[in-house]
């Protein structure tokens, strides 16, 4: 993208989240949007898909960008291990390509053909004893067809507008700092679907209310050591982000002391060795970057790299509504 179509995408993506006068010039394009979100789940409630063979809940949102639905799912497949249950993750696997669908992940499988998140939620869900199959395939509905049997929930990583999957329950996932923007659609606003969309779900979570994602860790990028949070505080960083909403993470940088050089890049940036060359710049410096960009990085990471491990808390009346929906869904109990 050149600097110049960079700049107004953010020209546009600022205007989301203030004034929607600055995005006035686009109001020939809104009634199209309307139209097709419109038409879509209109077609979806007169011919809804075929059930799945196990259940499956849609952890996505109604806004553009990242809002912590990763986090949420890896904390939903660690509570559902822990009540009994056999939690399993698919998704579409945004920006890789797999040489065939559906592609069920191995510690193997290489990131471009995964994408970014599926490897991140298949590393942290499968460190231990325990097993949770992770499945990628742009058709959901293939990915969750693949999981039968071995499965008694499935978590959907996005996938609320795929309505070509059925689905057991939805869970739109807010960022509670941002909320819904300016309040309207694409491309005047962040919306992906009208606001009224929130009354057809099963349930709402707001990141930074409902729950809290924490950093956890500072980890090396080539040997996985952990050392303490507060290791860098005090200290300039050089800060690497390829997320939707890549100020949150330099926001838990400055909670915990350090002091970022911002280096922003796309979501779901597909990151090269000459991409983070500039580091070599201020080689004293130590460089952060999150652990959905680590994984895209790992095979050309450098000593003095490190990730930030995050992990969703929720706050405990909702970690019990959570358990006893958890249970409902997937079929073992009723009520």
């Amino acid at each position: 993208m050149s600097n110049a179509l960079a700049g107004l995408a953010a020209r546009i993506e600022r205007n989301w989240y203030g004034s929607v006068l600055g995005n006035l010039w686009l109001l020939p394009l809104w009634p199209l949007v309307w139209v097709v979100v419109h038409l879509r789940r209109r077609r979806f409630l007169r011919h809804p898909p075929a059930a799945n063979p196990v259940p499956v809940v849609v952890v996505g949102n109604i806004t553009v960008g990242g809002t912590g639905k990763t986090p949420l799912i890896t904390l939903l497949a660690e509570r559902a291990r822990a009540l009994g249950l056999r939690p399993a993750v698919v998704s579409r696997g945004y920006g890789a390509k797999a040489p065939q669908y559906p592609l069920d992940l191995t510690a193997d499988t290489p990131v471009e053909h995964s994408g970014d998140e599926p490897r991140l939620l298949f590393n942290r869900l499968n460190g231990d004893a325990s097993f949770c199959p992770v499945v990628v395939d742009p058709e959901r509905r293939r990915a969750v067809a693949e999981l039968a049997g071995r499965a008694d929930i499935v978590f959907s990583d996005d996938g609320l507008q795929h309505y070509a999957m059925a689905r057991a329950a939805e869970i739109v996932v807010v960022d509670h700092a941002r909320g819904f923007g300016n309040g309207w659609l694409l491309p005047l606003g962040p919306l992906r679907e009208p606001l009224a969309r929130l009354k057809t779900v099963d349930l709402v979570l707001r990141n930074g209310a409902d729950f809290q994602v924490q950093p956890t860790a500072l980890v090396n990028a080539v040997s996985g050591e952990q050392i303490s949070l507060q290791s860098f505080s005090g200290r300039e960083v050089v800060a690497v982000s390829g997320i939707g909403n890549p100020q949150r993470f330099y926001d838990s940088l400055r909670s915990l002391g350090m002091q970022p050089q911002e280096h922003s890049f796309a979501d779901h940036h597909q990151f090269q060795p000459d991409d983070l060359a500039f580091h070599q710049q201020t080689p004293d410096l130590p460089l952060v970057m999150t652990e959905k960009d680590w994984v895209k990085c790992r095979d050309f990471a450098r000593s003095d790299w490190w990730y930030l491990q995050v992990s969703a808390v929720a706050q405990p009346e909702i970690a019990a509504r959570l358990d006893s929906l958890l249970m409902t869904w997937s079929g073992k109990t009723h009520g």
